[in-house]
């Protein structure tokens, strides 16, 4: 991502069911930027039973650090769920025409992540009623978070 005009990374972590679990934005892509977001995500969330990356040798120096390599998998469309993962936001980015400051961004993207997973549904996998109940349950249970 450039923000006015520099280079900055954007470290994603996405679960199994494609939730974005952790956002991360960085002016550097290296080992000590992959161990940040690491341990950021191990610290809340605990030891993973996997990890799928691409084959970046920054994930594979910080996980050596954090004594969990034997969890890396790397491989051929394994990692397309974190890919897919940007869509969305890279969408309301377009709309927002860009960022000013890292900061920003970062903010950003954590409240934005944490949103679009409580909204988002798979909608070609339900039917059409059932979909409808659970974005009413989403929308009430949103409703009594904001009114707090």
């Amino acid at each position: 991502m450039k923000i006015n005009g520099e280079r900055h990374y954007l470290w994603r972590a996405v679960d199994h069911e494609d939730e974005v679990l952790e956002s991360v934005v960085t002016k550097r892509r290296k080992k000590r930027a992959a161990l940040k977001m690491f341990r950021k995500l191990m610290r809340r969330d605990g030891q993973p039973e996997a990890l799928v990356t691409d084959r970046f040798a920054s994930y594979k120096a910080a996980l050596r650090d954090l004594v969990c390599d034997h969890f890396q998998l790397c491989g051929r469309w394994l990692n397309n769920s974190v890919e897919n993962s940007h869509l969305p936001f890279r969408r309301r980015e377009r709309g927002m025409q860009r960022f000013r400051r890292m900061r920003s961004l970062q903010k950003f993207v954590a409240v934005h992540s944490s949103i679009f997973n409580h909204f988002n549904q798979d909608r070609s996998l339900s039917k059409r009623d059932h979909f409808k109940q659970n974005r009413t349950a989403v929308l009430a249970e949103w409703r009594d978070l904001c009114a707090v």
